[in-house]
């Protein structure tokens, strides 16, 4: 894409700020260029979040309804994953997808808990409850 082509229609996702792109300039070489966004941007930005929030409400319903763990609540609603979550507290998938037990839950060591709640930037007691 050609600076000239970077797309500045605007982005209300982004809130006013502009974001860095690539793009070629008349010389022939790459260059990052100052871009508003554009509206194809901001609609599938839109969706991916209206869908995690989507899976955060799933979750704390499960929650309310004792089939899971307020950490899989929490973990979608600080827009992560498993893979995401694992890479952040240095667990593996599998343990972390075990702790969404409520009964495995309840038994975690306070130093444990202390791990989530810091990469989610929460206190120990927020991350037991869901909202």
């Amino acid at each position: 894409m050609l600076d000239s082509e970077v797309p500045q229609e605007g982005n209300r996702t982004l809130g006013g700020h502009r974001k860095a792109v690539y793009a070629r300039g008349a010389d022939g070489k790459v260059h990052i260029v100052q871009s508003a966004g554009w509206e194809v941007e901001e609609i599938v930005t839109r969706q991916a979040v209206e869908d995690l929030d989507r899976l955060a409400e799933d979750a704390r319903q499960r929650v309310i309804s004792g089939q899971v763990s307020p950490l899989e609540y929490h973990m979608h609603k600080a827009r992560m994953d498993v893979p995401m979550l694992a890479q952040t507290t240095g667990l593996w998938q599998w343990r972390i997808r075990r702790h969404f037990r409520p009964e495995i839950f309840a038994r975690l060591s306070p130093a444990l808990l202390g791990r989530y709640a810091e990469v989610m930037g929460l206190s120990v007691e927020q991350l037991k409850k869901a909202d």
